[in-house]
């Protein structure tokens, strides 16, 4: 429900805070005194238009705050969620106007965009109006509220479970046919590159193996000029181990006298040839660790440039080959098994398409039933609101050839308002007051069909007196028990069966000064003063008084 609603700087209104209770309540006035600028307020903080026009003269900004208490799962909460924007407590909505034209708005304090303060706006609150062009007139949500109306959720999911089951199993056919064509269109090639990679057989991290390994070898075969050099010298026609060992040996020969004398060069020369064979040794180490096959360079190299150029070929880098490998073999595999998958899929299809339709035609027999059922139910509600000639029509055109998550039906709502005329569209055919009353008993047969918590009626009764706007009353009391009610009225059969009752004046600040909109709730005697007003009009008599306590006595019985 709508607990506060606050007000500042806009068109008339300087500083208004208003609280309002569940149930009817009623806004009263003379003509000119505010009520349309209350609703445009109301709109504003609901994300309607903005307009430049709203700011109060003489200020900066104007700014509207609409404070909803709200069930846990209502709609509007949800809505919320899905934004991030916390509802732990009340919806708070607000709008700032600017007299330069800017608007801002929030929600629980949170910037929001000026449509989704509309989206939460419309889950929270409905005004309906002689030259209301949205809500119930709106074509768009009647299927919806037939729904609501008949109870028929289970039947409606039904139906959008199987529309979004059959929609799956097309995109499924269209692309196994999509692969199957393309597969047939590329099979040469396709067989050319599953031959070409499967001989191939390339692994991943093959690549950088190779490298690697390239690396090692080129680097030991660079090392092996090296070897042959060091064998060369150690070895060679010109190698000193063999000078070196006939210089020892001429030298053990001496005599004993001359062998003391060259022992030291001779323990040298020994130490030398000692060492020459433990650098032999180390080069035939060397020579060892160095073995391998002279070709595996050029193996490897191949491998690696076979890899490389087919990676280059296909636009990937080497790693990605299997995969590309097992994407053809896949496009083969789709050709070879393609009509086979493709049929079976085509008959899950067909199965889909037979669930929806047998779900479609359920739902649409069930809307069928629920539209004589609401014709019949609002037609009951208009001989009371002067509207017995005419007729309320659930106008229902079905097409069994369409495929649509909502069914066959297409729904909308005419009426006849005379007999002998052609019925139409309610927008189309009723005059304002009779839409308003149209809308008034299709409002109280949808009461508690999932409507929104708030409804306000701008000046419904207006044209009518007497027992059609005692009529007006009845419903709009009645409606009052499901949802929270506003009425703008001038009615007094009306305001006598407000549960609350709002008075709306215009006021002098000053004298000579700007005037100001007020709004006051009324007790009781206030409220008979006021109704005895409506009845009697500027000079209020005692008859009107007494009038007034006997209406509103009776309304009370």
């Amino acid at each position: 429900m709508l607990s506060t609603l606050s007000v500042r700087n806009i068109v008339l209104i300087d500083q208004l805070d208003l609280s309002f209770e569940q149930g009817l309540t009623v806004l009263t006035g003379e003509t000119g005194a505010g009520k349309s600028i209350l609703l445009d307020a109301l709109t504003l903080a609901l994300g309607g238009r903005g307009d430049a026009a709203l700011v109060r003269e003489g200020a900066d900004s104007g700014q509207v705050v609409a404070v909803l208490s709200l069930e846990h799962d209502h709609p509007a909460r949800m809505l919320l969620r899905e934004n991030e924007i916390a509802d732990d407590a009340d919806i708070i909505l607000r709008r700032v106007q600017h007299a330069d034209g800017r608007t801002r708005a929030f929600v629980n304090d949170q910037p929001v965009s000026a449509g989704l303060l509309r989206s939460v706006g419309g889950l929270l609150v409905e005004v309906h109006g002689q030259h209301d062009d949205r809500a119930l007139i709106d074509a768009a949500t009647h299927r919806a509220l037939l729904d609501a109306f008949g109870g028929l959720g289970m039947e409606r999911e039904a139906v959008r479970a199987a529309h979004a089951a059959f929609a799956e199993a097309q995109r499924a056919v269209e692309a196994q046919r999509a692969r199957v064509e393309k597969a047939a269109q590329e099979e040469d090639y396709a067989r050319h590159v599953v031959e070409e990679l499967s001989a191939l057989k390339a692994e991943p991290g093959e690549e950088e193996t190779l490298s690697e390994r390239r690396g090692w070898l080129m680097g030991l075969e660079k090392a092996a000029g090296e070897v042959n050099d060091a064998d060369e010298i150690l070895n060679g026609t010109n190698a000193p181990g063999p000078a070196l060992a006939m210089l020892l040996r001429r030298l053990t020969r001496k005599s004993e006298a001359e062998a003391k004398l060259f022992e030291p060069m001779a323990e040298a020369l020994d130490a030398a040839l000692v060492a020459l064979d433990g650098a032999n040794e180390a080069l035939d180490g060397i020579r060892r660790e160095m073995a391998f096959d002279p070709r595996e360079l050029e193996q490897v190299e191949e491998r690696l440039f076979a890899l490389r150029a087919a990676a280059r070929k296909h636009q990937v880098e080497c790693d990605a080959l299997p995969d590309i490998l097992a994407q053809f073999e896949a496009d083969l595999a789709a050709l070879e098994s393609g009509e086979e998958t493709l049929a079976a899929l085509e008959a899950e299809m067909k199965a889909a398409e037979a669930a929806y339709h047998k779900a479609a035609a359920a739902l649409s027999k069930a809307r069928e039933k629920a539209a004589a059922a609401l014709s019949k139910a609002v037609g009951k509600e208009l001989p009371d609101l002067k509207l017995g000639s005419a007729r309320f029509i659930v106008d229902r055109q079905v097409d069994e050839n369409k495929i649509a998550a909502s069914g066959y039906d297409q729904i909308e709502f005419h009426v006849q308002t005379n007999p002998g005329t052609s019925p139409g569209p309610m927008m189309k055919v009723a005059s304002g007051g009779e839409l308003s009353r149209f809308l008034l008993a299709l409002k109280v047969v949808l009461a508690d069909k999932g409507s929104v918590p708030v409804l306000i009626f701008d000046e419904i009764d207006t044209g009518v007196g007497g027992a059609v706007a005692d009529a007006i009353g009845k419903r709009l009391a009645r409606l009052a028990d499901a949802v929270q009610v506003l009425s703008v009225t001038h009615a007094p059969q009306v305001a006598a069966r407000a549960r609350t009752h709002l008075l709306i004046e215009k006021q002098a600040i000053e004298e000579g000064a700007f005037m100001r909109t007020h709004v006051k709730p009324l007790d009781a005697d206030a409220r008979g003063e006021e109704v005895a007003r409506m009845l009697a009009g500027a000079t209020i008599t005692e008859e009107a008084r007494a009038a007034a306590r006997r209406l509103m006595s009776e309304v009370s019985a």
